[in-house]
């Protein structure tokens, strides 16, 4: 896995660790990371025009079929971190949205590298090509501010 790239848009979304979100030892619980990273591909897939209401409206879902997470660092209470997505590779019917979660204080910092691999489906439920519309969006459209969580 490999850090953000500099030759395409970078989505990033900023999320603030909460009490709930801890384990026993006091930092987030590895499995809040994928809630954390789900977050900022829905946030990247929204600025790339395929929101809630847009894949709703077209009958269309996305299925995660993969998801790899090297978890690097951790992070506690109240640390302010950067979700950063973006498009590493299409298929016909899939895509891979790469992600790294850094902190706000020291974006140096990688808390987490992920890869994940969706199939996209349609109305039917039957695998879908992924709309060239989204890929243009994902690899062209400028990133905005990040949000707040």
């Amino acid at each position: 896995m490999s850090s953000a790239p500099t030759d395409r848009p970078v989505f990033e979304t900023s999320v603030t660790v909460r009490s709930p979100e801890l384990d026993s030892f006091g930092h987030v619980n590895h499995a809040v990371f994928l809630h954390y990273l789900e977050h900022g591909r829905f946030e990247a897939l929204e600025r790339a025009g395929f929101g809630w209401s847009t894949l709703k409206s077209e009958g269309r879902s996305i299925f995660v079929v993969r998801i790899v997470v090297e978890y690097l660092a951790e992070a506690t209470h109240g640390d302010e971190l950067l979700v950063r997505t973006w498009a590493d590779s299409f298929r016909r019917t899939s895509m891979v949205l790469a992600q790294e979660i850094v902190r706000v204080d020291d974006p140096a910092v990688i808390v987490t590298q992920s890869e994940v691999t969706a199939v996209w489906v349609g109305p039917d439920r039957r695998p879908t090509r992924v709309p060239n519309a989204l890929r243009e969006g994902l690899m062209h459209l400028e990133t905005s501010p990040p949000d707040r969580v």
